[in-house]
């Protein structure tokens, strides 16, 4: 089994890869994001609570993201292995992800951090809400998010450079080339 977390900013990417590399290596992707808005979208309570949190640019508390990833995981009991997309984002929920992982015998094998710079990040996630209509795809609270991941979710990079688990990538340039990297990255480690 191969556990993966794929961290960067917002819009570095993470989707992208991580949906291609859970084609490639038969991993269940796991998106905070899309279970949320999932919720969102069907306007459950989790939904409406997350939302009053999303569209002001702000981080979902940790103890509903963690309550709701622990579910999704328990779901997928035959998984060979799990790519984490958006998750974790605080030390705090790093910390629960090892501890509930290191109690099934199945930790983080590889944190790959897609690294981009705030102007790229800008203009991507511009360009992305005026096709996608997301509301916290705008220069306001585009900006919002990057102080945010700066602030609460950058930290992690020293968590798992302690950890020996860290490989960054630059994610800036062709898609292919970009998932090139990581797969050779992951292939010569496993």
């Amino acid at each position: 089994m191969i556990n993966i977390v794929i961290f960067g900013p917002p819009g570095s990417g993470k989707g992208t890869h991580s949906i291609k590399l859970a084609e490639k290596y038969q991993l269940f992707h796991l998106s905070t994001g899309d279970i949320f808005r999932y919720e969102i979208n069907n306007k459950t309570p989790l939904g409406i609570e997350a939302k009053n949190y999303i569209d002001k640019g702000n981080l979902v508390p940790d103890d509903l993201v963690i309550k709701v990833l622990l579910s999704t995981l328990e779901k997928q009991k035959n998984a060979k292995g799990f790519i984490f997309d958006g998750f974790p984002r605080t030390i705090i929920q790093a910390q629960k992800l090892d501890e509930e992982l290191n109690k099934k015998g199945i930790p983080i094998n590889i944190v790959i951090s897609l690294e981009v710079n705030d102007a790229e990040i800008i203009t991507r996630l511009v360009k992305r809400g005026l096709d996608s209509g997301r509301s916290d795809d705008n220069e306001t609270i585009i900006k919002q998010r990057l102080e945010i991941y700066k602030n609460q979710t950058a930290p992690l990079l020293d968590y798992y450079t302690k950890q020996n688990k860290l490989i960054n990538i630059d994610g800036v340039g062709m898609i292919d080339n970009i998932f090139t990297n990581i797969c050779n990255i992951i292939d010569d480690n496993f």
